[in-house]
């Protein structure tokens, strides 16, 4: 017999719903998703740590879970990271029953493995409408009467949580680039390695500033990106010289408060696959994979910076540049995975950026 269990939000209204996954109370930030495909990705993207995943498209599971493979860097070839980051997974419909070339389990069991809970059986559709009109909200999930306070995970650092807490190596290449991880997707490794690079990851706070390389790399990660200190301090820094410096989503926004503007919480965020943006004053659009909840107040850029790319939905900030030296960061997800690869040459940018840097000194 199927398990019941509550989901309850903040502002007191319940769901039932039939677990299909781990059976625990949790609680977290309520948001929600618009992928069609792609929960292995997002499931295991950092930038979900501490939140409750809605996801909009009703059937889920249809294609199972890929296996555990590395790659030839000892990178998962198929994971975003090595871990299920959500406290728990919502959803309308699920499939028990999946079929796909690579696949190897169930997401109930993949699920299970990770002691993370899922619920189907919820009007998602309702569930998505109230958190679009309200905005994101905390919730929890409640299993036999037992219940756990609500949890707000924007009020810790959840970058030290999901950060890499040594420093690795990848490749052999001539440009040498730091990678600072704030819950780094595993695509923007794999995607960087396909370039002449020796990637040199370090965690949040590492201090770079005194070492030698040739470009400088933010990555993605979870929550408010004022609680990344160190990291913006070590940033700040390295503006003083032109190295060229690349950021994706927390890094864009990392970026913009290292150059000294600020950033707020939006009402509900972006998370999904199919986020239209634009570059300002054209009609040039893309389709991107995004995954925030934080945004950057693009009326207090500093003059000598401008906005890249904007959100043709809330016309939100989706980018930003130096306008004289090799800075620029984008808040939607260029090495996508899951989702569209519409903007994947930036990082071609990027490492165009540090050859002629390369032949300037």
């Amino acid at each position: 017999m199927e398990k019941k269990a509550i989901l309850q939000l903040a502002d007191g209204s319940q769901y039932v719903g039939y677990s299909f996954g781990y059976e625990g109370s949790v609680s977290g930030e309520m948001v929600f998703c618009t992928a069609m495909a792609g929960y292995p990705e997002s499931l295991t993207d950092p930038s979900y740590c501490g939140q409750i995943l809605v996801n909009t498209y009703p059937l889920i599971g249809n294609y199972g879970v890929p296996s555990d493979e590395l790659n030839e860097y000892g990178v998962s070839r198929y994971f975003e990271s090595e871990k299920i980051h959500p406290v728990a997974l919502i959803i309308s419909d699920y499939s028990e029953a999946y079929s796909h070339w690579n696949a190897k389990r169930s997401l109930g069991d993949w699920l299970k493995q990770w002691r993370v809970p899922g619920l189907y059986g919820i009007d998602t559709r309702a569930l998505t409408q109230k958190l679009r009109e309200q905005g994101s909200m905390l919730g929890r999930i409640i299993f036999d009467d037992n219940e756990v306070p609500f949890y707000n995970p924007n009020c810790e650092n959840l970058v030290a949580k999901v950060s890499t807490d040594r420093v690795l190596e990848y490749g052999n290449g001539r440009y040498k680039v730091v990678l600072v991880d704030c819950g780094m997707k595993n695509n923007i490794l794999r995607d960087l390695l396909h370039y002449d690079v020796t990637i040199r990851r370090v965690p949040w706070d590492y201090d770079y500033t005194g070492e030698e390389y040739d470009g400088l790399f933010i990555t993605n990660g979870p929550g408010d990106p004022t609680q990344c200190v160190a990291t913006i301090e070590h940033l700040r820094e390295a503006l003083k010289d032109d190295r060229p410096i690349m950021g994706i989503c927390l890094g864009n926004q990392l970026l913009a408060l290292a150059a000294g503007a600020s950033t707020y919480k939006l009402k509900y965020g972006h998370r999904g696959h199919n986020q239209s943006v634009r570059v300002p004053g054209t009609h040039t659009c893309f389709v991107t994979s995004q995954n925030h909840g934080f945004a950057i107040d693009t009326k207090t850029l500093p003059d000598d910076w401008e906005p890249s790319f904007e959100n043709l939905n809330d016309g939100t900030n989706e980018g930003i540049q130096h306008r004289t030296r090799p800075f620029f960061s984008t808040q939607f997800h260029p090495e996508a995975a899951g989702g569209p690869e519409d903007t994947e040459n930036l990082f071609g940018k990027f490492f165009n950026n540090i050859e002629n840097y390369k032949k300037q000194h």
